[in-house]
């Protein structure tokens, strides 16, 4: 293999010639040799896209020659288009605030750029990764604004994802509306209920999650793109400082603003933590619907079986026949991971010290994971499980009867203490409660009926005869 010998601060080091990185990444990746996965793709095509912008203004500034400029623009859309995704090396924990991110990144660019202009790479004289790429930039400002607006266009995502999932829950609200089951509080015998009100319950939880996911995206538009390294300003020029953000909203499609105290931006990122948070509680839903769905369809002989979920894969190398909720484990184990990485989020964030918060890169990691599983796994439980549900109808009324949980209607009628003795009694000898009350001779056939409907027991008011 050929190598080409770059310098730094430090000494030299040998780079692979087919490399774009340079020596910077190459310090990074041994540095923080971990075993991890390298940084997030996304959060790299943000960056490159600050980069683009960047040259774009400087060009109007006259502040890089328009030939190199047009080079890193083109280098930089060559690089958003995944050109060059296995030159991003660096580990995604890693120290310096994620500088070694933001050099990967100006090496690849500018290394690219000096091929494209017919030089060799490693000939910074030509374009150099510091001097041009990073021009009127650093990391400081750099990296947040491309992390706030990977997480604007994931949250997107999200939102629409979980619209679906309502819709999906909602459409089952109806399916099933005319399916009445045994309702439980505390895993105990409670009160009869319509399936479709267990799923209409589900899909208002999920209607608030979308709603708050929706809504805090304002929380991610204000930028710090021209406070370079804390949020001063120093290095950039007047002009640069509002043309920059002018442009990434015009590459970007979004609606961000330049922030009136890009200090703040730099070094606070309670912003991440309040979107984390909102994530959180989306998983927190997640985690019990997918429980509920895994009790209610448990069996299908031994456990509840009052629904059953798709079918979708053989569950036991050794226990022929068995079908296991995968989709129900699969989005509940996501929910436990944005959980966690939420911990990790607001661990960092208050990790912080001063003018800088040196534990960005796991903020990144941590956030962008979690909306991209919450995405994708959202997208997955709603077309591999929730749209294919099917009730048991049978085994649900037959449940409902065995139970005394009808005796709850006669509280208003008799008074608690005889309901309860009705209801014990019921239970004792394996009986109804209706058989209970007709040997006892509490009221007469027609008048339980009417109390002991199970469909008036599942609506607001008292069950009583017509008129009285």
């Amino acid at each position: 293999m050929d190598y080409r010998i770059e310098k730094d601060q430090i000494g030299e080091m040998k780079i692979p010639e087919t490399k774009y990185y340079g020596i910077n990444t190459r310090r990074a990746q041994e540095n923080f040799n971990l075993g991890s996965k390298s940084v997030n793709l996304k959060l790299i095509s943000e960056i490159t896209l600050i980069k683009k912008a960047a040259a774009m203004v400087n060009k109007q500034l006259k502040q890089l020659t328009e030939v190199k400029a047009n080079a890193i623009i083109r280098a930089s859309e060559e690089v958003i288009e995944g050109k060059f995704d296995q030159e991003f090396i660096v580990s995604v924990f890693q120290g310096g605030a994620g500088t070694s991110t933001n050099m990967n990144v100006n090496e690849v660019i500018a290394n690219r750029a000096i091929e494209l202009l017919g030089g060799t790479k490693g000939d910074y004289e030509v374009v150099h990764p510091l001097n041009d790429v990073n021009m009127s930039q650093s990391t400081n400002d750099v990296y947040p604004t491309a992390l706030r607006i990977a997480a604007i266009h994931l949250l997107r995502n999200l939102s629409y994802s979980l619209a679906s999932l309502q819709e999906a829950l909602q459409e089952k609200e109806n399916e099933f509306s005319d399916v009445i089951k045994l309702g439980r509080t505390e895993l105990m015998d409670a009160l009869p209920m319509m399936l479709g009100q267990e799923f209409g319950a589900y899909a208002k939880a999920i209607e608030r999650d979308r709603w708050r996911v929706y809504k805090v995206e304002e929380r991610l538009r204000q930028i710090n793109l021209g406070g370079t390294a804390i949020g001063t300003g120093v290095n950039a020029s007047h002009k640069y400082i509002f043309m920059i953000t002018d442009t990434i909203q015009e590459l970007t499609g979004l609606g961000l603003a330049r922030s009136d105290y890009p200090m703040d931006i730099t070094q606070n990122n309670d912003v991440f933590v309040e979107v984390s948070g909102l994530l959180k509680a989306c998983s927190t839903n997640l985690l019990k619907i997918s429980n509920d769905l895994r009790l209610l369809s448990s069996g299908p002989r031994g456990g509840f079986g009052e629904i059953e979920l798709p079918q979708m894969q053989a569950g036991s190398t050794i226990m022929p026949g068995k079908v296991n909720p995968v989709i129900p484990e699969m989005i509940g184990q996501v929910a436990m991971r944005v959980m966690a990485n939420d911990y990790a989020i607001t661990m960092a964030a208050s990790a912080g010290q001063l003018e800088l918060n040196a534990f960005m890169p796991l903020i990144a990691e941590c956030l962008l994971e979690s909306l991209e599983l919450l995405n994708n796994g959202v997208t997955i439980f709603r077309e591999k499980c929730i749209e294919g549900i099917k009730p048991n109808k049978e085994k649900c009324q037959a449940t409902l009867e065995k139970s005394a949980v009808l005796a709850a209607a006669l509280v208003h009628h008799i008074g608690y203490d005889q309901a309860a003795h009705i209801a014990g009694r019921a239970l004792r000898e394996d009986k109804t409660i209706r058989d209970v009350l007709r040997e006892e001779k509490t009221f007469s056939d027609s008048r339980i009926d009417e109390i002991m409907n199970p469909f008036e027991v599942t609506k607001p008011g008292i069950p009583r005869m017509s008129g009285t």
